[in-house]
């Protein structure tokens, strides 16, 4: 029997299949400051092609199709950031939230292409594959690290400025930020809630940065680094510990052993926030959150993403007794337990 097209049709998935044209198009223009230089005005086709240094072959091609995914918007000629993108992709606004982009667009986008050998080998499929390690030469790099701390502001400033809003600070006093970055969510937490004070600690490389991050919202009397290994010495002594983005990227060992260091350094009383892409317990809405433990395949050697329920359970394992989940923004929840 032949089935009937017209009732089922094969446009979502043809659609997805070349999702990834839309998706190179909008890390290209990232990658080469398309929103930034729009960000002064708009701009004709010539112009905007010549600011670019691209090639008159395609560049019309180019910023239309932006304008046909919605990214940007045309007048009269005259091509113009939306709302969104003018906001999020210019690199001189303090709203920036490229970096993560601009780091897939050099890193992540090649690697998924080896997505169907990780699925059979279960082998990072990253620098590792031919004998590199991206973090090494990462923190032997000032400059790429200043950048990749600053991707982590990107993709990790919406989660922070939504924790500063819905967790009950007023209850706490001080906290601890454990792999910081530059320092994202203290800033964010800090400048919510003028009682607290923090520390953000993170690998000693990322003094500087942190220092400078933090010096530029004029917090330093309040937000200080603290530089360790967090598998190697004590986690700071605070009452509130955050744990953004970093469970995924060990194994289920190393995680529980994680969350009994942060049961260990906390007062009766204290919590435990960690926050990432939480896959839904039932495994089937939070798309971006199973795509990010796919990502986690290709990036580590055992790292994988879990669901709220996962995490509240390893954190009742090593102690905490009672944990809630609750979702913040887009793909992102924080799971908190209470000691």
């Amino acid at each position: 029997m032949v089935p009937d097209v017209t009732v089922v049709s094969p446009d979502r998935i043809m659609q997805l299949g070349f999702a990834y044209w839309g998706s190179k198009t909008l890390l290209s223009a990232v990658e080469l400051g398309l929103f930034t230089e729009l960000a002064h005005g708009p701009l004709d086709a010539e112009t905007l092609r010549q600011r670019l240094g691209l090639h008159p072959r395609s560049s019309r091609d180019f910023f239309d199709a932006l304008v046909a995914l919605g990214l940007l918007e045309r007048h009269d000629g005259q091509y113009a950031n939306t709302r969104e993108t003018d906001l999020f992709l210019d690199r001189a606004k303090p709203t920036y939230s490229g970096g993560f982009l601009e780091m897939s667009s050099a890193r992540l986008y090649g690697f998924w292409a080896s997505l169907t050998e990780d699925l059979r080998t279960g082998q990072p499929q990253n620098e590792a594959k031919t004998g590199g390690n991206f973090f090494t030469a990462l923190y032997q790099d000032p400059v790429r690290l200043q950048g990749f701390a600053h991707a982590m502001t990107g993709i990790s400033m919406g989660a922070a400025q939504a924790i500063a809003r819905q967790f009950p600070w007023s209850q706490y006093a001080t906290f601890a930020d454990i792999g910081t970055a530059e320092g994202c969510l203290p800033v964010k937490v800090t400048l919510a809630h003028p009682h607290l004070s923090g520390i953000g600690f993170d690998l000693p490389p990322l003094c500087p940065i942190f220092d400078q991050h933090v010096g530029a919202f004029g917090l330093q009397d309040r937000l200080r680094f603290q530089g360790g290994d967090f598998f190697r010495v004590p986690l700071p002594s605070v009452e509130v510990l955050v744990m953004g983005r970093v469970l995924h990227d060990w194994s289920l060992d190393e995680r529980r052993e994680l969350l009994a260091k942060a049961y260990t350094a906390l007062p009766d009383g204290g919590a435990l926030v960690v926050y990432e892409t939480i896959i839904d317990d039932e495994r089937c809405k939070n798309a971006f959150g199973l795509l990010m433990s796919l990502n986690m395949l290709i990036e580590t050697p055992l790292g994988f993403d879990y669901t709220g329920a996962d995490c509240a359970g390893w954190m009742r394992e090593v102690g905490f007794r009672e944990t809630y989940t609750e979702h913040l923004l887009g793909p992102d929840s924080m799971v908190v337990g209470i000691k």
